[in-house]
């Protein structure tokens, strides 16, 4: 993306000089101060895991309830389901749940409803069919949180509910033996951005209360990880904790599926973080869910045998393909539309044509484009549609579409992401009440404004020993995103395509100092600028290895011809005091 604007966030230069003094690495201590931890004791706790930040999971509404129930099931010997969702998140969720039926020596199934036969969430179908295989007792995960007449259904079949879930509540709660959401008006739990799985783990450390947590975070945390990167859950607080921890049990002992599917992405053990989970593993195991055939992903994730583990994967590996060509095919048909007649607005999209499995993939890349909240619907032959709806900028999704919740036959999701099941003859309304609410309540459109932490004026920082200290930083994602810094007015040394042009690596000197740049996806010709010129990048410092020789390398994010600017369209920088 090339960006209008770029904003320079700067750091208190008194607070990283302090931090610093204490023993932290300079790189690092300027890193923490201009994400606004100006006190070692801010710092250190930053850097050190201590799992006495992990909360209580008790301090969740209803969880003293759920755990009566579940162990009464356990003692009675009834037969449990799992009810999930078909997203990396729920199937995570349920496999962990599931993970600690099949220790308990309980009997359980799995259930997800089909994305395309029965749509997200719990449905009176299912309840049925539950309940004809004795089913007493279904615990939700990622899901239920608005199945007030489902409740109200099972508990007529006779089946107890309990329900975990982490998507926005209404007033009014369904009616189950547990109701246990972080996002519960009444619920003191600190942590209100638990994902899905998060909370599902929350459950079974209730449940295993006299387990202490780290044992439970090597028998669960690789689940908890990856369902909490994929679902693009905030990296901060309490989830840094989880996904830190769970990244390092998978290193440690991955299950034979999630081996098995790391070497297919080619993903090395030591090189497993949030980005490799989020851009390779996640997409791989979303492809069941949004192909209909999430049972592919639950067995994987869930199988103790290599071999099954290599034939399911290749057949996951196959279906991502293929949706990623359904995937192209739709984007391309409307993107092409949205070119003809530019939008002035939120594009919601709908056609009979489209595969539903894909609409939130296709929305996020639409409104990515286009820099507006994104709404794409597949219709069935019923003319109902489902869609997937995808904010950005500050728009809130969610509540633009409780204002036309009386359009929609149901919905749910968050501010920024949501899924919706509206019948063909509303969409148009909806087309125009989306549009009225987004020029009511968004004052100033989206541009591409590119964030960065600090400039980089002595370049001496970018030591090879201070970038490698910034791995202390990590993991990285939504709410702690990986340092965005940048150099000004440095030499254009090198212009150099790489990748039969597809890439291009670059060479910059800045204070008689040289750094190795890369600009994946961006060709000589686009780059903007030449050889010669004095350049403004921006970036992010990486240590590159090959070979068994290891240079800093900086990651290009945007790159522009030198002058300095301020205001819209031109450099801003907020720096308080001239940082080093």
């Amino acid at each position: 993306m090339k960006f209008i604007d770029w904003v320079i966030n700067g750091y208190d230069r008194a607070a990283a000089v302090t931090i610093s003094r204490s023993g932290i690495n300079p790189l690092v201590s300027v890193f923490l101060a201009s994400r606004g931890m100006t006190t070692v004791e801010a710092a250190d706790n930053f850097l050190r895991d201590n799992l006495n930040f992990i909360n209580d999971p008790f301090l969740l509404k209803d969880m003293e309830a759920a755990v009566k129930r579940i162990h009464q099931a356990i003692k009675n010997g009834e037969r449990v389901a799992v009810y999930g969702d078909y997203d990396v998140d729920g199937m995570t969720a349920s496999c962990l749940l599931a993970s600690f039926f099949r220790e308990k020596g309980v009997d359980y199934e799995i259930y997800i409803p089909g994305r395309m036969e029965e749509g997200y969430g719990v449905n009176k179908s299912a309840l049925d069919a539950l309940a004809s295989r004795g089913v007493s007792l279904i615990v939700t995960v990622d899901c239920g949180i608005t199945a007030k007449c489902e409740a109200f259904y099972a508990k007529e079949l006779g089946i107890d509910l309990i329900i975990t879930d982490h998507h926005e509540c209404n007033d009014a709660l369904p009616s189950a033996i547990a109701v246990i959401d972080p996002k519960r008006k009444d619920c003191p739990y600190p942590n209100k951005s638990l994902a899905g799985v998060g909370v599902a783990f929350k459950l079974v450390c209730a449940l295993e209360k006299h387990v202490d947590i780290e044992t439970l975070l090597v028998k669960y945390g690789d689940f908890v990880a990856i369902g909490t990167i994929a679902d693009v859950m905030p990296v901060i607080g309490e989830n840094r904790l989880l996904i830190r921890r769970g990244l390092a049990a998978l290193n440690m002992k991955s299950r034979p599926g999630l081996r098995r599917l790391m070497r297919e992405a080619c993903i090395e053990r030591r090189d497993i973080n949030t980005a490799t989970i989020g851009f390779a593993l996640a997409p791989r195991l979303n492809a069941a869910g949004r192909m209909g055939q999430t049972s592919l992903t639950i067995d994987l994730l869930l199988t103790e045998s290599e071999e099954e583990a290599e034939r399911l994967t290749t057949q996951l590996c196959n279906l991502n393909t293929e949706r990623r060509q359904l995937e192209s095919g739709i984007f391309e048909q409307a993107y092409a539309a949205l070119l003809s007649a530019p939008p002035r607005g939120p594009v919601v999209m709908a056609s009979r044509g489209w595969y539903q499995g894909v609409m939130g993939i296709v929305a996020a890349r639409i409104a990515e484009l286009f820099l507006f909240p994104a709404i794409m619907i597949s219709i069935d032959s019923d003319g109902i549609g489902r869609g997937s709806c995808r904010s950005i900028g500050n728009f809130r999704m969610y509540s633009a579409l409780e204002r036309c919740g009386d359009l929609l036959e149901n919905f749910g999701g968050h501010e920024m992401a949501a899924g919706l099941t509206i019948a063909e003859a509303n969409i148009d309304e909806l087309r125009r009440r989306i549009f009225d609410y987004y020029h009511e309540t968004v004052k100033i459109p989206s541009v591409p404004t590119l964030q960065m932490d600090f400039e980089v004026v002595k370049p001496d920082l970018l030591s090879l020993e201070n970038v490698t200290a910034l791995e202390r930083t990590e993991p990285f994602g939504n709410g702690h995103l990986p340092p965005f810094l940048c150099i000004k007015a440095a030499v254009l040394n090198a212009v150099i395509p790489v990748a039969s042009g597809k890439h291009t690596k670059l060479r910059i000197v800045k204070s008689g100092k040289s750094f190795d740049c890369i600009c994946f996806g961006r060709t000589v010709m686009n780059l903007g600028v030449a050889e010669g010129q004095l350049i403004d990048v921006a970036f992010e410092p990486v240590v590159n290895e090959y070979r068994g020789w290891r240079n800093v390398q900086l990651h290009v994010i945007d790159i522009r011809a030198h002058e300095e600017m301020n205001g819209h369209g031109g450099m801003r920088s907020d720096l308080s005091s001239r940082p080093e």
